[in-house]
């Protein structure tokens, strides 16, 4: 999930899936066929819903559980009460002097002021189990249901329900009418959902703000709906040419039934959800990958002047602050979307893993970014946006980690994922531009080696003014019961995608790269945990790795190394290094002389148990003995005399995140 993200390209640039069973870590199984019928004037639906379930644990199970979401978006919901009270907590100052508070701006009070017919609602009107009817019990957006006989291990058992359902108004994630879009329907979240059984037990998560967790299983979804509404989502039409609207084969006829509806049907293998959207207004274009998948992309005519009026400065300033065009520009920017993920998916497969599905949907609706199989809803033609809920397909939609608890390898991995698309995109524009010159396409390919890249910088900044600001608190917290939504969104988003980079830091890039796509070959289609992929980072790269997660992830605790002393002694000159803070960090140390030359120097640490490989440009290096983690001074030593050295740092690449890096760099002047 993101908001509006926004990558800077000048405007006038402008099968089947198997799945794979671990062998040690049973997995429930699901499958959906649902049928709904849209009453577009009043904004509700009926639906009825077969859900088979096969019960793959060990356990025999008294009860399950269901997601009612949109029973949050009525007043007094715990939703409601959360947000306004988030509304009340001061994070800083604005430069006017006004209060900055800390609830979601999209939702802010907004539930305590729906109406009747603008909040949103899930009625069960009848649920049995094998044909018996079942009691159950509402806990606002869960459903209990008490079996009345136990669904013992590995057996399948059959639910059939109804139920009745109210569109709310658009708030968060799902809903109609949102100004900013003028989308009618976007539907997230929206139909019962079983929650997840797995080896910690059940999840049933009530809707506070986030985040997800879904049983993997198989969808069949038929949606009637007035015949002039097109529709975008998740899974494969399978009726085409009685649907038109662009999904029609090539040179086939458009033959539709008679009446006033149109029934779409579509089925989705292997998927943790199922989302949608519809408008009568709704664009529809598509492209095709090297590799045969089909990107569809839908959005709205005309963009409104509410989506103009909520961009920011800088944002407008890239069409000369004029609304007219942004107006005229906005078929392109939806066209480059399309374009851009033609451009970038040989890039993303190469580096995190083959798109298992064929086809992807980028949906103009929503209220900022939300990713779901298949599919993103996008509240406009933000590039940056659009591939950061792209790459959700790697790190939640293939993995199906619990975003509740592990929110940090859901939005984390998902920005640094991100900023490696972006920065290829980027310089795939760049090398067009300079194709005709030579000379400027060898200095645009000449980046330096081993350093933080500066797409990186927004992610180690946020994290520190987090670590700074006195509000952090440890990545395992519940997504929805950090105290701030400030933190839980530098966690999850910066201090997470710190994790990855600086985790290259640890046992080398080329590991660490060796490490996503081994992630993905093993866990994809399993609900991998932390410890799941810190084991993979382990075996890719041969070293102790527990102790990162351990204080990257448990913890709040910070790194702050520094340059404490040089003295000669013994015919050498030392360099006394000093750990300032709590977290300790294997060290790249850089000396530099006056005649130019430099030497590299490396101490492991000793919770390590080896070393990670010399990087591009570090060879030769001296290995020095393991840093023990008790101790607070480390020192190295040189050959050269004091007064050759002009400079002792430690970390040049600035890939560790050290709070005070003022004291990680001694310059001497002679």
């Amino acid at each position: 999930m993101k908001q509006t993200r926004k990558l800077f390209i000048p405007f006038f640039l402008l099968t089947s899936i198997t799945l794979f069973a671990q062998p040690d870590r049973w997995q429930q199984r699901v499958k959906y066929t649902m049928n709904i019928d849209m009453n577009v004037q009043a904004n509700q639906y009926k639906g009825k819903q077969q859900l088979e379930y096969w019960n793959n644990s060990p356990d025999t199970l008294t009860k399950v559980f269901y997601h009612l979401y949109w029973n949050a978006f009525q007043p007094g919901s715990m939703m409601d009460v959360r947000s306004r009270r988030q509304g009340s907590i001061v994070l800083r100052k604005d430069r006017s002097g006004n209060d900055i508070v800390d609830w979601d701006a999209r939702v802010k009070d907004r539930i305590a002021n729906l109406k009747p017919d603008e909040v949103g609602y899930q009625k069960i009107a009848s649920l049995k189990m094998n044909g018996r009817p079942q009691k159950y019990k509402y806990h606002e957006t869960i459903l209990e249901v008490q079996l009345d006989r136990p669904i013992l291990p590995k057996t399948k058992v059959t639910f059939d329900m109804e139920w009745d359902a109210q569109v709310p108004l658009q708030i968060r994630r799902s809903g109609r009418d949102n100004p900013s879009t003028d989308v009618r329907y976007t539907m997230t979240q929206w139909y019962p959902k079983l929650a997840e059984y797995d080896y910690e037990g059940w999840h049933p998560t009530d809707y506070i703000a986030r985040e997800f967790h879904g049983v993997w299983g198989d969808y069949d979804v038929t949606i009637n709906i007035d015949k002039n509404y097109m529709i975008g989502g998740t899974g494969y039409l399978q009726n085409p040419n009685a649907i038109g609207f662009g999904y029609e084969d090539k040179g086939a006829k458009v033959t539709r039934t008679a009446g006033n509806k149109l029934s779409w049907r579509f089925t989705a293998p292997n998927v943790h959800d199922f989302a949608w959207a519809a408008d009568p207004d709704y664009k529809h274009i598509s492209r095709k990958t090297s590799d045969g998948i089909t990107i569809h992309v839908f959005y709205n005519a005309k963009p409104t002047q509410e989506a103009w009026n909520a961009m920011s400065a800088a944002a407008k300033a890239d069409y000369d602050n004029s609304f007219n065009n942004y107006v005229a520009g906005w078929d392109f920017l939806w066209e480059r979307i399309a374009d851009a993920a033609v451009t970038v998916y040989p890039f993303i497969k190469s580096n995190f893993g083959a798109y298992p599905y064929k086809q992807y949907s980028f949906i103009h609706g929503g209220d900022g970014g939300m990713e779901y199989p298949m599919s993103t809803m996008l509240v406009g033609p933000s590039l940056g946006t659009a591939f950061h809920e792209w790459m959700h397909t790697w790190y939640q939609m293939l993995m199906g980690t619990n975003e509740s608890l592990y929110a940090w390898m859901d939005e984390g991995f998902t920005e640094f994922a991100t900023n490696l698309v972006e920065e290829y995109y980027r310089q795939q524009v760049v090398r067009k531009q300079l194709s005709a010159d030579p000379v400027a396409l060898r200095e645009s390919d000449s980046t330096a080696m081993n350093t933080l890249p500066r797409y990186h910088h927004n992610n180690y900044t946020g994290y520190i003014n987090l670590a700074k600001s006195g509000r952090e608190e440890p990545m395992t917290t519940h997504a929805d019961h950090f105290n701030t939504n400030y933190a839980y969104s530098s966690a999850a988003y910066n201090k997470g995608a710190v994790f990855m980079e600086q985790l290259g830091y640890i046992i080398g890039a080329p590991a660490r790269d060796r490490v996503l796509l081994e992630y993905y070959r093993q866990w994809r289609f399993k609900h991998p945990n932390p410890n799941d992929f810190v084991r993979i980072a382990e075996k890719e790269s041969g070293l102790q790795l527990d102790w990162y997660r351990m204080y990257w992830v448990n913890t709040t605790k910070t790194i702050d190394y520094g340059v404490d002393s040089l003295y000669e002694a013994g015919g050498a000159t030392k360099v006394r290094l000093r750990r300032n803070g709590q977290v300790p960090m294997p060290l790249d140390v850089k000396v530099t002389f006056r005649d130019g030359s430099s030497e590299w120097h490396y101490i492991p640490l000793n919770l390590m148990f080896g070393t990670k490989p010399a990087e591009q440009g570090q060879e030769p290096r001296v290995v020095y003995d393991s840093w023990k983690w008790t101790h607070p001074t480390y020192e190295i030593q040189t050959t050269k005399r004091l007064t050759d050295i002009i400079s002792v740092e430690i970390d040049p690449s600035h890939r560790l995140a050290d709070l005070e890096r003022k004291n990680n760099k001694l310059e001497l002047k002679w």
